[in-house]
């Protein structure tokens, strides 16, 4: 593990719901482990009113997200005291020269070394104005102490809005300052797959066209878009999900090795792969791309209500709260090798896994076992929840004859008693901290994968014959999906509980 020295990290937008949630119970746990430098602080800047004590009041003393953690009142008063308020209005020049003013005498005070990480948890729009004005202050000089900025998603709402977001925020920071962070990538289960692929050779020589069937990632959420209409309507599962953390996980399953475990290397092989993405024709999208909304049904005795009644949401909205996409890489591994990818709202269960679907051994001796001719092996990597990993084999019933039955062999996290899985903010923060920018998306990936994304935007906004599938809340999606994979085999069902599958596990 990296020393990391000191620095004062900036929250923009600090007022907002995800510092209190995520950031600060995240710095207060790398706090906690002596993973934070002696000298530190935390600025909060937003609009809000608030003096130092009111912040400290809502995002340590009275912050649930925080108090669930083990701590003793020792830790909490020291936390507390190194962190910071400065009412900053973004859009004020006036307001950035007080709000430096203040940064510099915190940064002298708490001997902070001139290292400054300016986190922007404010809404994209906000991006470009605040990096603007850092910049104007010479806060992203870097020759007095090192300058990072962290960017949430959404990173651009297209193809061309990436490239105008990354050409303004070059302008005022360098590419090696930006961090685009996404928090699927800092899942301990997500960073396992280098390890699972390149660091066993039972893996690596059957990872490839020769061997693999398809590759299905699929990401479920339990849940509606409950009071976030409005914003949802403008974005949809692809835009929300696909484009950043489901092609983050296609990149790392089918990425070649890095020559190294540095984050130039890595960052260079997920390039790769999001180039050597097939793009779709127009034509294609209606067949290899299935989209939907969820309607009403009654779940565990309650009604749900339809997408298009939520508040927000428009009377004959098309965007899409479940979609499904086949598509193919053309490179030499992955060569008319299928990947399938879906992610949707209101569906079974909240789930997040990988799973690799093996070819069939080439001479069936057990042909008559209808189970085993209608199966494959495969490898499921669980990222959420039940962490774990699961291989599906067949093996001997014991008894006459050579009766064959498919059985797990699996492995939990939860296992690791001993181990401290930290969560996807803390890693990344931690990263940031000590200059590793492994798990951050690069600038040209950001793009690389708007360009895949963006013919699908295109056939639907000019092509309004197609169509839009109903499916009940509770469900797992159009049936039209099951269409997409090539032959007799269908999604795999997950349920909550890594081991277990079927179509209806949850309901």
């Amino acid at each position: 593990m990296k020393d990391c020295k000191q620095f004062v990290l900036v929250i923009f937008g600090a007022s907002g719901d995800l510092t209190a949630r995520k950031l600060i119970p995240a710095l207060f746990s790398l706090y906690k482990r002596d993973f934070m430098p002696k000298n530190f602080a935390i600025l909060g800047a937003s609009r809000s009113n608030y003096s130092d004590d009111d912040f400290r009041e809502k995002v340590v003393f009275s912050n649930t997200s925080l108090l669930s953690k083990e701590h003793t009142q020792a830790q909490l008063d020291e936390f507390a005291s190194k962190i910071y308020y400065e009412p900053t209005d973004t859009k004020s020049d006036e307001a950035f020269t007080e709000f430096k003013e203040r940064l510099e005498k915190l940064n002298t005070d708490c001997d902070g070394g001139g290292n400054y990480l300016f986190y922007l948890s404010t809404p994209p729009s906000l991006y470009e104005v605040i990096s603007q004005r850092l910049n104007k202050q010479g806060l992203s000089d870097d020759s007095q102490g090192w300058r990072r900025l962290i960017v949430e998603k959404p990173f651009g709402y297209d193809l061309a809005t990436a490239k105008a977001l990354n050409k303004k925020l070059l302008s005022y920071f360098k590419e090696y300052q930006i961090y685009r962070i996404d928090h699927y990538l800092g899942k301990e289960t997500v960073q396992n797959l280098l390890v699972t692929r390149f660091a066993n050779s039972i893996y690596e020589p059957l990872w490839n066209r020769n061997y693999i069937e398809r590759v299905e990632i699929t990401s479920a959420e339990s849940l509606g878009v409950g009071s976030r209409g409005g914003y949802y309507d403008g974005s949809g599962a692809l835009r929300d999900m696909v484009q950043n953390h489901l092609l983050q996980l296609v990149a790392l399953t089918a990425m070649e090795p890095p020559v190294a475990a540095n984050a130039d290397a890595i960052r260079n092989e997920k390039l790769k792969v999001f180039q050597s993405m097939r793009t779709y024709a127009p034509e294609e999208v209606a067949s290899h791309v299935i989209r939907g909304q969820y309607t009403s049904s009654v779940i565990n005795g309650e009604k749900v209500t339809p997408y298009r009644d939520i508040e927000g949401v428009a009377e004959n909205s098309k965007t899409e709260t479940y979609v499904a996409l086949k598509f193919f890489i053309d490179n030499w591994r992955w060569a008319d090798v299928p990947f399938y990818v879906r992610s949707g709202k209101m569906l079974p269960t909240k789930v997040t896994e990988i799973v690799i679907h093996f070819k069939k051994s080439p001479h069936h001796i057990f042909s008559r076992d209808e189970e085993v001719q209608s199966s494959n092996n495969q490898l499921i990597i669980r990222i959420q929840p039940n962490e774990g990993m699961l291989l599906k084999v067949g093996m001997k019933v014991p008894g006459e004859g050579f009766r064959v039955k498919n059985i797990n062999m699996d492995f939990h996290y939860e296992e690791l008693a001993d181990a401290y899985v930290p969560e996807a903010y803390e890693r990344l923060l931690l990263d940031c901290i000590q200059g590793d920018a492994t798990l951050y998306a690069r600038g040209d990936a950001v793009e690389a994968a708007w360009d895949f994304i963006d013919p699908i935007l295109n056939a639907w906004k000019n092509d309004d014959s197609i169509p839009v599938f109903g499916y009940p809340a509770g469900t797992w999606g159009p049936s039209n999906a099951d269409e997409m994979i090539d032959g007799a085999q269908t999604w795999r069902y997950p349920c909550k509980n890594l081991t277990n599958d079927g179509d209806y596990c949850e309901l």
